[in-house]
């Protein structure tokens, strides 16, 4: 793989990781609601999910999907079964008005009081919840390998790039998260704030359900 290839590949991830999605709506609204130190369990979940999912793909699943498009379809449906789970959550949530003395220290109570693992575990749903990026990276990460040399370290050199790109672009959002937080004091504006969140999951989840392979 040539310099030049690796910056191409830079680029174009760093585009399509700055696109907004279930993930970064997920590390985004958990920051705000509960804080940087809960934003950044949930993105850990998220990683691993897409670690995963991407190195499954470059051991031939992707190739399995879409030999088999019933398989596909039903993990797609599952996963979109679940974004509207999480969207009805969020959308439910109930809300109160928090003074601003207890503000910093509520986030911080909250993750330690024992969620961490319930916030890794939906950042690690939310990011299985698309089995399209299976897909895309067997479409994706082929175009950037050189087949002349071995496979395996090309392909550890991308996933590793994928992941700083993809990881900055999570700190991005939380930080905007955070920016929100200030004014979800309020009960009204809390609320609003679900109900928005909550609809834009049921909306990736309908469009992953009418989505095809």
């Amino acid at each position: 793989m040539s310099l030049h290839t690796w910056w191409l590949f830079v680029m174009m991830t760093f585009v399509v990781s700055a696109t907004p999605g279930p993930n970064m709506l997920l590390v985004m609204s958990t920051s705000a609601r509960d804080g940087m130190r809960a934003a950044i369990v949930s993105m850990a979940g998220c990683m691993t999910s897409l670690m995963l999912m991407l190195s499954l793909s470059a051991a031939g699943l992707g190739a399995l999907l879409q030999a088999f498009p019933a398989v596909f379809d039903g993990l797609r449906l599952l996963g979109a079964a679940y974004l509207a789970y999480l969207g009805v959550q969020c959308w439910r949530s109930p809300v109160t008005d928090q003074p601003e003395t207890t503000q910093a220290a509520t986030p911080h109570s909250q993750v330690a009081a024992g969620s961490m693992w319930a916030q890794y575990r939906q950042g690690a749903l939310v990011a299985a919840s698309n089995p399209k990026a299976i897909l895309f990276a067997a479409a994706f990460f082929p175009q950037f390998l050189n087949p002349e040399v071995p496979q395996l370290p090309q392909f550890g050199i991308l996933l590793s790039t994928f992941a700083v790109v993809e990881v900055a672009w999570y700190f991005v959002y939380a930080a905007s998260g955070k920016q929100l937080a200030n004014y979800l004091r309020r009960a009204t504006v809390m609320r609003a704030f679900n109900r928005l969140t909550g609809g834009v999951f049921v909306g990736f989840a309908a469009l992953m359900a009418a989505a095809k392979s």
